[in-house]
C-alpha cells in the first residue's frame, strides 16, 4: 500500500491529476485537481482504493485530511467519491464543527449526501473527530475564507500569516480579494 507520492504533476483533468514518480505517471483522484499546477513538484498523500473491478488512489495535500477521509469512508453507505467530494468545496475544521456540533444542513450541502446519510456520519463520527490546534482559528467567521484560500492551493502557515489583517466585517467576496493581494505580497 502507498503512503504518498513525491513527484511532478504531469496532467490536469476534471477529477483528478497524473502525478509522474520515475518516469511512471499515476493517476490520482483529487478534492481539487485545478489547485495544482502542471509541471509543478508535489507531495500527495495517497489512500489506494482496491475492489474486485476498481484499483484508485485518493490524493490529499495534507495528512489530516486523508486521515478524516479514513475515518468518512468507514462511515455505512459512505464510499471513497463521495467522501473526496466532501473536500472540495469543505475544510477540514469545518466539516469535524458539523460533525461535532450535528449540523446536519452544512453537511447535506455537499454532492451526494442526503439527510440520512448526513445523520449517518454524525452517528457514527461524533466525538471521534477533532480538529487539529493547527488548524484552529479563533475567529470562526473567518472559516469560509481559510476554505476558499486553501482550496486555491494556499498553505495553512500562509494563510494563518494574512487572517489577522482581514477584515471580518466585509463580504466574502471582499475578502478573498484582500487576502490574495496580501498572498502575493
Amino acid at each position: 500500500m502507498y503512503s504518498y507520492f513525491n513527484g511532478r504533476i504531469d496532467n490536469v483533468s476534471s477529477d483528478s491529476v497524473v502525478i509522474d514518480v520515475n518516469n511512471i505517471g499515476y493517476k490520482i483522484f483529487v478534492p481539487n485537481p485545478f489547485s495544482y499546477e502542471v509541471g509543478s513538484e508535489y507531495k500527495i498523500y495517497v489512500y489506494s482504493h482496491i475492489r474486485e473491478d476498481e484499483y484508485s488512489l485518493y490524493g490529499f495535500k495534507n495528512l489530516e485530511e486523508k486521515e478524516l477521509f479514513m475515518k468518512l469512508i468507514n462511515v455505512k453507505g459512505m464510499g471513497p467519491k463521495v467522501a473526496s467530494g466532501i473536500f472540495a468545496t469543505g475544510s477540514i475544521n469545518g466539516i469535524i464543527d458539523a460533525i461535532n456540533k450535528e449540523n446536519i444542513l452544512y453537511l447535506t450541502k455537499f454532492p451526494k449526501i442526503g439527510e440520512k446519510l448526513a445523520r449517518q456520519i454524525i452517528l457514527d463520527l461524533k466525538g471521534k473527530v477533532v480538529a487539529d490546534s493547527d488548524n484552529l482559528y479563533e475567529d470562526k467567521s473567518m472559516d469560509e475564507l481559510i476554505s476558499v484560500l486553501e482550496n486555491l492551493g494556499y498553505k495553512t502557515s500562509e494563510i494563518k500569516k494574512i487572517i489577522p489583517n482581514i477584515d471580518a466585517s466585509k463580504t466574502l467576496e471582499e475578502q478573498v480579494k484582500d487576502a490574495l493581494k496580501l498572498l502575493l505580497k
